[in-house]
């Protein structure tokens, strides 16, 4: 009887320390859970990521219906939560996480280690790529991250590497106002990569939008920070910069030269029209004031001469004065 009565409560023990006690879990600041029932996890009945705009309308309209998920019952940060031995606890890092681009999940030697990845530019060079992919799982989409894909963060990967090649394989630098042809004749497109990097990262951030409503995840940002040609081409391309800069350096001190010239001009015409305003101005003046004497009547013009002759006399210190016989 009593080897009974020390089974049974052995076997209480065990019930109650490895399904009720191990059953509480706590959840901390920067995780999301969520918890599936014999196998089927907990939804929101009757919505899905289709009816949340910001999702839906990363996708294209015929894409909408292939990535529609089931929307979670998601636990957040608190505790303690318990749950039944039959029920599964799933958390998951909201945090904004880094990785390499050049990074291979599956192979960690590709891409010289993880170091650089290759692409080939509309020229067909092939350049080496670095920088980094800023990324956090999205709260609203937990179902595509937990159980739409085995390796979600490798779909991403890889999606992200098609889209940039697939953009440098195609890049043409925009034209803008004022820009010679001179990038034109160079030809060289990793030139145009180089000068346009933030263009570049944002175009990946458009589209790759899309990845939270596809993946579950989240593209905060892209961050490309080099673009390096192949060696045996670094003095060529370094070369070609060269005489791009001195052409490029003769032409702006040309049209500063004639923009100087311009000035110049412009400025001796100023000053040449004021003093023709200079010498013009007081014979108007003269003028004027004959036209109202003439106007009083012709002794006031009369003596007006008179006055002038008399002044003039003063000034002279000879005067030849016309005898008549």
């Amino acid at each position: 009887m009593d080897i009974t009565l020390g089974v049974a409560f052995g076997f209480v023990c065990w019930f109650l320390v490895n399904y009720l006690v191990a059953g509480i879990y706590t959840v901390d600041q920067n995780e999301r859970a969520v918890k599936t029932s014999f196998g089927r996890a907990k939804r929101i009945e009757g919505v899905t990521t289709s009816d949340d705009e910001a999702l839906a309308s990363t996708l294209r309209p015929e894409e909408r219906e292939r990535y529609s998920y089931p929307a979670m019952q998601v636990i957040g940060p608190g505790g303690p939560y318990f749950k039944w031995p039959w029920e599964r606890i799933y958390k998951v890092s909201v945090a904004t996480q880094t990785i390499n681009m050049a990074t291979d999940l599956e192979h960690s030697m590709a891409n010289q280690n993880g170091t650089e990845l290759e692409a080939v530019t509309k020229d067909q060079l092939n350049t080496g790529i670095k920088g980094q992919i800023r990324y956090r799982v999205s709260e609203q989409n937990l179902y595509a991250y937990l159980f739409g894909v085995k390796s979600p963060i490798v779909h991403v990967m890889g999606y992200f590497i098609s889209v940039l090649r697939e953009r440098i394989a195609n890049f043409e630098a925009p034209k803008t106002t004022g820009d010679s042809d001179l990038s034109a004749v160079s030809g060289v497109s990793i030139n145009d990569l180089r000068k346009n990097l933030r263009d570049l990262n944002e175009h990946m951030d458009k589209e790759c939008s899309s990845s939270a409503a596809r993946y579950g995840i989240i593209l905060d940002a892209s961050l490309i920070t080099a673009i390096d040609p192949p060696n045996e081409v670094e003095s060529a391309l370094a070369a070609i910069n060269t005489a791009h800069n001195e052409v490029s350096s003769d032409i702006s001190l040309a049209q500063a030269s004639a923009d100087q010239k311009i000035v110049q001009s412009k400025r001796a015409v100023e000053i040449e029209n004021l003093r023709a305003q200079t010498e013009v101005e007081p014979l108007v003046a003269m003028a004027k004031q004959l036209t109202e004497l003439k106007a009083k009547g012709s002794g006031a013009l009369m003596l007006y001469l008179r006055n002038l002759r008399l002044t003039l006399y003063n000034q002279a210190s000879q005067a030849v004065v016309e005898v008549r016989k």
